[in-house]
């Protein structure tokens, strides 16, 4: 098959479930157009900051779009295109999409309340504490895998093992990456002062400056690549996971990740116009099978495909980003759809593209050997090229790509770890004077931001490959209870949920599977002495706690859903 015609055949369906499923969901749901949102009625200018369409989009597309729909889709491709292609459009338009879309609206209909709250108020205290748990420790997962993805790719050749350094996109991008972080604080400065003598900045001047200071700054990391080894890295995106942690969202990440929806965007359309004019055929098989290998290698199509493919289909990261940040944000109901449905259609996209790189550059029916990023960079490029792009910079601009999608889903992870984790010794109330001096030191931001990348660290140091398949699994067992919760609040406040329950309970069923399978490989490693602690002791314990909270959490939630009343009261 030709990968322009699987493309098109993306865009089509996922528009069409855009307009048709989105809005109809949006419709049964309710939406008030005059209603104050949280950011006016909650406005604190730090987390509660009305912002416009735009902006919200780009920060929410930014920070679920990370390294998954690019991961994900060019390591599940060894089962063929076919069931790749299937869920990603199935599972992003009646999973991920309503799961983003539902925890945004809940979240905004509750004074932009994270999903943790959420519960709290329509489930009880205990589920509360358990989820946020739950959620602290997903997120120590996604601070493991990307951190580890995005300091590997920042390695330039020649900075380990070899004494000569030669320039290359590598080393170009961590550049620009770093430039990233004081541009966008300084954009969000400009933005701040030109708000604080009553004016505001015109949308169009925005957009052009952003993209204006985007090709700055690429031209001066092209000009001055940065050499560090990757543990050098580690500690640099850990400072600046830090300071996005703990700085207002208009500072840092708000300006930054409106920065980077411009540069992802391009990366899309530029991989899409390279799909048009190079129109590679699929050298990936159609279909390879329900069993892969054998022994300690066999991967089975269920549940190994639906875990490995998170972002693109659906993660219950997203989630986490909808109700911890970009619900504080919307300035009027009526933009939710296009942020919350909108923007994981766009990923879902997204992660069709990656399909068809990896496609392009099969080699004998599967996907060539290294990185899913060096095979997503070099594929684009290598289109890119043909629209007379140089390969260097092409190569550069795919990396500095990339590794932003990584970089915006660590800053977004890590404020939402800091969070949760704040969250789980909150009492009656947030107050500081109200606290025992203990409380006040566990939920004191800057010891929060400190423990969560503390632990993020030590998960690190097991590699992401080791850490994937985990995190997989448990960022799909948090759809699944994110949706069920969300069943719980349409419910509750007389809403059609119905549309949830299919997807909650296949979740459900992939999640707890693929759970007890890398529960039961890391407990073969310990019996074989093959385990080191800090790579499967350390994950075993997380995998057995995420377990057993998972199964409280959903007992919790299904109990609630299935005894609860429906009520007209609406939120």
């Amino acid at each position: 098959m030709n990968g322009l015609v699987i493309v098109l055949i993306g865009i089509v369906c996922l528009g069409a479930g855009y307009l048709l499923y989105g809005r109809w969901l949006a419709n049964k749901w309710g939406l008030d157009p005059k209603a104050k949102t949280p950011a006016f009625t909650h406005e604190d200018g730090e987390d509660y900051v009305p912002s416009s369409k735009f902006t919200v989009f780009s920060h929410q597309f930014s920070s679920i779009a990370g390294a998954g729909p690019v991961t994900g889709p060019i390591l599940a491709s060894v089962f063929g295109w076919v069931p790749v292609l299937l869920w990603l459009i199935v599972g992003g338009l009646f999973f991920g999409a309503v799961q983003d879309f539902g925890a945004l609206y809940a979240s905004v209909k509750n004074e932009g309340k994270s999903m943790g709250m959420i519960i709290e108020k329509y489930i009880g205290k205990t589920g509360r504490k358990l989820f946020m748990l739950f959620c602290w420790l997903f997120t120590l997962l996604v601070i493991a895998a990307f951190t580890d993805m995005v300091a590997g790719t920042f390695v330039a050749k020649g900075v380990e093992g070899m004494t000569e350094k030669t320039a290359n996109a590598d080393a170009s991008a961590a550049s620009i990456s770093m430039l990233f972080i004081v541009v966008a604080i300084i954009f969000g400065l400009v933005q701040k002062s030109i708000a604080k003598a009553g004016k505001k900045m015109n949308e169009w001047v925005k957009a052009i400056v952003a993209i204006v200071l985007l090709v700055a700054m690429f031209a001066v990391g092209m000009a001055l690549p940065i050499y560090a080894t990757k543990s050098a890295w580690i500690y640099i995106i850990m400072a600046y996971l830090f300071l996005a942690s703990v700085m207002p969202m208009w500072l840092l990440m708000q300006p930054r990740d409106y920065m980077t929806t411009f540069m992802l965007l391009g990366m899309i359309i530029g991989a899409v116009l390279g799909v048009v004019v190079a129109h590679p055929s699929m050298n990936l098989n159609a279909f390879n099978g329900f069993t892969l290998g054998s022994g300690a290698s066999k991967q089975m199509l269920f549940p190994t495909l639906f875990v490995t493919i998170a972002c693109g289909a659906v993660s219950g990261f997203h989630s986490l980003v909808s109700s911890g940040t970009s619900s504080k944000t919307i300035s009027n109901e009526k933009d939710m759809p296009m942020v919350g449905y909108g923007a994981m259609v766009v990923e879902s996209l997204l992660g069709i593209v990656a399909l068809v790189v990896v496609g392009a550059v099969a080699v004998n029916g599967t996907k060539p050997a290294g990185t899913p990023f060096a095979i997503f960079s070099t594929g684009v490029a290598g289109f890119l090229e043909k629209l007379g792009v140089p390969v260097h910079v092409a190569t550069v601009f795919m990396t500095m790509c990339v590794s932003a999608l990584a970089l915006t889903s660590l800053d977004s992870v890590a404020r939402i770890g800091r969070m949760s984790f704040q969250e789980l010794f909150y009492g009656d109330s947030t107050d500081p004077a109200t606290m025992t001096p203990v409380q006040r030191v566990l939920t004191n931001k800057y010891f929060a931001t400190v423990i969560t990348l503390f632990f993020g660290y030590l998960l690190t140091l097991g590699g992401y490959n080791n850490v994937w398949p985990l995190f997989g699994s448990a960022n799909q067992l948090l759809a699944a209870m994110v949706l069920i919760a969300i069943a719980v609040f349409l419910k509750t406040t007389g809403r059609t949920g119905w549309t949830l329950y299919a997807p909650m309970f296949i979740m459900l069923a992939v999640t707890f599977t693929a759970l007890v399978q890398k529960v039961i490989a890391l407990v073969g490693n310990v019996v074989n002495g093959k385990a080191t602690f800090l790579v499967d002791g350390l994950q075993l314990i997380v995998a057995a706690a995420l377990m057993v909270l998972g199964v409280c959490v959903a007992y919790s939630c299904l109990k609630k859903l299935f005894t609860t009343k429906k009520n007209t009261e609406q939120a």
